[in-house]
């Protein structure tokens, strides 16, 4: 196996992420975001042969789903946080929830980007008021910076979120609380993987609501970090080549990674081709703009047609934040 690997840690990584808590954040969201539709569209149905309920999570006030985290984080902060302001890296959609949290919260927020980060949503977090620091060429590198940038011993250091705050998770995993109590009887839910944070919330959730529902995790072929740590059970580093920035991940994410081990009933790889035909279809039998990382679950849905045959299935448009390249490959 290609990539550097560290041993996943026990079971207490995961301790603190319960359906409870999940529930205590839905309260917390609740009083800053509408649910969000839940919708049968029978073109999908037709073109996919199965019956499909699609999520779409792209209607939130940053375009994605993980703005919950950011609502959360944001009713959550330490009295610390709050005087040292926060720092964190992303290749846009956290980047813009933790903008956002910050703006809730009257906090300082500085975020680091890759290079590879489009430009959209580089302007997009600058418009939510935080500062932008682009550095590297991957999330990696950004990644690293981040957590120079906010290293205890510094002086004037911000506090580092990290995308897989515990804090995050909760608020990401309502989306699928929404889910299931809408739909308890699904077959099979698709979920699209980068660090992991919604699927880990879907499996939290399905196991008190759905439990005879599979939870199916999506990567991208060309960022399959987080399939080579589910499969070894170790936290493994992979090169990073997808154009899918929602998936574009180089190592795989201890804490998801603990709840994803024994939970996640199967892991799918798709090509990035494969998630721009599924955008497509998303738009031409779904009225739906979804990004790279959107059409993941779609796509993974389209690669496993054998098993999810004539099924009630759930896909999640985890976000609609169409880079200017991805709408032009919409007509390709």
């Amino acid at each position: 196996m290609a990539g550097m690997t560290v041993m996943l840690a026990g079971p207490g990584l995961s301790a603190g992420l319960s359906f409870d808590a999940i529930t205590t954040a839905a309260d917390v969201i609740a009083e800053r975001l509408a649910e969000t539709p839940l919708v049968a569209h029978p073109l999908l149905d037709d073109a996919v042969g199965a019956r499909v309920l699609v999520k779409h999570e792209h209607v939130l006030p940053t375009g994605s789903f993980k703005v919950r985290g950011g609502v959360h984080l944001a009713a959550r902060l330490t009295d610390e946080e709050r005087t040292r302001g926060l720092v964190t890296c992303s290749t846009g959609n956290h980047a813009q929830s933790v903008a956002y949290a910050a703006r809730l919260a009257g906090v300082p927020a500085t975020v680091v980007m890759p290079a590879s980060a489009p430009a959209l949503k580089r302007d997009a977090v600058r418009a939510l008021g935080a500062t932008v620091v682009v550095h590297g060429d991957t999330l990696g590198d950004a990644a690293a910076r981040a957590r120079e940038l906010g290293r205890p011993d510094a002086d004037d250091a911000a506090a580092y979120v990290d995308t897989t705050d515990p804090r995050i998770i909760l608020g990401h995993a309502t989306a699928y609380l929404e889910l299931f109590r809408a739909a308890p009887d699904l077959d099979l839910l698709y979920v699209p993987i980068g660090s992991g944070t919604g699927a880990a919330g879907a499996c939290l959730v399905r196991d008190r609501l759905a439990p005879g529902c599979r939870v199916v995790g999506v990567q991208s072929s060309a960022a399959r970090a987080g399939w080579l740590s589910w499969r070894s059970g170790d936290i493994v580093t992979a090169p990073c080549a997808t154009r899918a920035g929602g998936l574009a991940t180089t190592c795989g994410y201890p804490l998801p990674q603990s709840v994803l081990r024994d939970r996640l009933d199967d892991f799918l790889l798709v090509t990035d081709d494969d998630i721009d035909a599924a955008a497509r279809l998303l738009a031409t039998h779904a009225h739906t703009l979804a990004e790279g990382a959107g059409a993941a679950s779609l796509a993974g849905l389209l690669a496993d047609r054998d098993r999810a045959a004539g099924a009630r299935v759930g896909v999640v448009v985890s976000g609609g934040n169409a880079s200017p390249d991805e709408i032009a490959r919409l007509a390709s």
